[in-house]
């Protein structure tokens, strides 16, 4: 059972979605098949009841926790396996990366929304309710408390926009949306 989103993530991961890729990914890459189950958990019917076994199976749900509510587009890449924590109401657009201690919350109920091909470095801390624009490269140990526009790369804590030359750079083998 290999759906779209499943496949965007074997993209991302291995630069192809084969089913030989898949058996493999899933039985050797633990973040993968966190993913997986994550993935199956937000599909419909039969699926939605594999997921939801593989979910409660799953032990990187202590390492990365990324709630099943969470709204996660098309080619998602968590580098290291975590630990990842992120708020239940963050969006997280298409080819994104999630590397490693990176956290993105919210004390006040409404978290981050993130654009598309969007990479966020490792001990990132993205705070509060902040729109981080589609392309943009965050630096790693920054802490994010404003928006960040398209097209940008911040860094610091507080993080601050230092330039636009070619953000979005770490983002490999990015899914194409149809």
């Amino acid at each position: 059972m290999i759906n779209d989103y499943v496949k965007s993530d074997l993209m991302r991961y291995y630069g192809k979605y084969d089913t030989l890729t898949f058996l493999k990914a899933y039985f050797t890459n633990k973040t993968f098949r966190f993913q997986y189950a994550f993935r199956m958990c937000n599909c419909t019917r039969f699926s939605k009841i594999i997921g939801l076994i593989l979910w409660k199976l799953n032990r990187t749900k202590q390492t990365i926790q990324l709630p099943r509510q969470t709204k996660v587009g098309y080619g998602l890449y968590i580098g290291h396996g975590g630990p990842i924590v992120v708020n239940p109401t963050t969006t997280i657009g298409n080819n994104c990366n999630l590397s490693q201690f990176t956290t993105i919350g919210s004390n006040e109920g409404n978290a981050a929304i993130i654009g598309d091909n969007t990479y966020i470095g490792p001990s990132v801390c993205i705070v509060e309710n902040v729109k981080i624009g589609s392309n943009v490269t965050i630096g790693a140990g920054s802490v994010v408390t404003k928006d960040i526009p398209d097209n940008a790369t911040a860094v610091g804590n507080y993080a601050k926009v230092i330039n636009f030359n070619n953000p979005g750079r770490y983002i490999n083998n990015p899914w194409q949306i149809k």
